[in-house]
């Protein structure tokens, strides 16, 4: 079967990979001029760890393994700890956090993509695109994997269905070594100002993100150029190793959160959507490009009957999108500390089982 794919992020490139170790003609069509690897960094839950070894990609030696995901108080106490190793053995699985950029290069190679394509006009009932160069691309199937702002999606559904939840998250990476940046932690520490992140990407970096609430539509010092410096006084006096990250910052990228409902109908005929195009949500439950893999690995068996992967899909991905959608992680210091850790642990591997269809499919 031949499937054009539009979009070289995480879904695409992971599905295109999937397709052609199953036997099928797969191809990419990315807008961007070259890998878009630009961004921070994942965390990969044992599903998707899962998925990328059967895609043989190898994580050997790439980003850091994690052993527990904790959150503390303003004074740098644990509020509770999830152990992350209970998944990992009840999975077979490890979590791992990795650079975005190493995850891309990883799934890119050895898929035939063609990067300035970009896609013009869709005709959804012949699964054929137009790219603005001219050209047009034709499949038996075509699947939308171009991300938030989807021209494929905008042929199936119109506008845009997302909006904005009232957050933004400023992120970058700590190269400048802490007692975190060598460790298997990842950490949280909400606040009433916003939340600090922390998590180790291997290779001497720390990814730290800062969630702060934005007046909706108006991404919060979207256009400041002395964002750090309003980021050191709003987040000054965390406890460590914040200091010390935020007195390395000297840039920081920012995105705003959206989040939308997900239809359990994706496409129409032989057309369908995979990763942000068809589930937007934000990043505060760490599942976007774990989701995108999820869609990868399902659609390659699911090829023949797209309306069946979109009904199963869609019956789980809402887990994780509507629970995102709360921006639970940023208001968590309401209920932190009255779950103990050992049920925390359990409630939390559960979770990540009713969000994962392949963890549901092989436990």
């Amino acid at each position: 079967m031949r499937v054009v794919v539009i979009g070289a992020g995480v879904a695409g490139l992971a599905l295109a990979r999937g397709l052609l170790l199953a036997g099928h003609d797969a191809e990419v069509y990315e807008e961007a001029t070259e890998p878009r690897t630009a961004g921070g960094s994942v965390t990969l839950w044992p599903g998707s760890t899962a998925i990328l070894k059967e895609l043989k990609v190898d994580l050997a030696g790439i980003g850091r393994r994690l052993e527990t995901m904790e959150s503390w108080d303003g004074a740098g106490r644990p509020l509770f700890t999830v152990d992350l190793t209970a998944a990992e053995r009840r999975f077979g699985h490890p979590t791992v956090h990795i650079a975005r950029r190493e995850l891309v290069e990883l799934l890119a190679d050895g898929v035939p993509v063609a990067y300035g394509a970009r896609a013009e006009h869709v005709v959804p009932e012949r699964a054929e695109v137009r790219l603005a160069d001219g050209d047009t691309v034709r499949g038996d199937v075509l699947v939308g994997a171009d991300g938030r702002r989807s021209t494929v999606r905008a042929a199936l559904w119109g506008d845009d269905p997302a909006g904005l939840s009232g957050w933004v998250t400023w992120q970058g990476f700590a190269t400048r070594p802490t007692a975190l940046t060598e460790q298997r932690r990842a950490i949280m520490i909400p606040g009433a100002r916003g939340l600090c992140g922390l998590i180790p990407a291997g290779r001497g970096r720390l990814l730290w993100w800062f969630d702060v609430r934005s007046a909706t539509g108006r991404p919060f010092w979207a256009d400041d150029p002395h964002v750090v410096a309003r980021l050191r006084e709003r987040f000054a006096g965390w406890p460590d190793p914040v200091p010390a990250v935020l007195e390395g910052l000297a840039d920081a990228d920012f995105f705003p959160h959206h989040r939308h409902r997900v239809p359990s109908a994706w496409g129409r005929g032989p057309v369908t959507l995979a990763g942000d195009s068809a589930h937007t949500m934000p990043p505060t439950m760490a599942q976007g490009a774990n989701q995108a893999l999820e869609d990868a690995w399902l659609l390659t068996r699911s090829i023949g009957d797209l309306r069946g992967y979109e009904r199963a899909r869609s019956k789980v991905v809402r887990r994780p999108a509507r629970l995102a959608a709360t921006e639970v992680t940023n208001v968590q210091r309401i209920f932190a500390g009255l779950i103990p850790d050992r049920l925390a642990t359990r409630m939390y591997a559960a979770w990540l089982r009713g969000a994962s269809n392949y963890l549901l499919t092989a436990s």
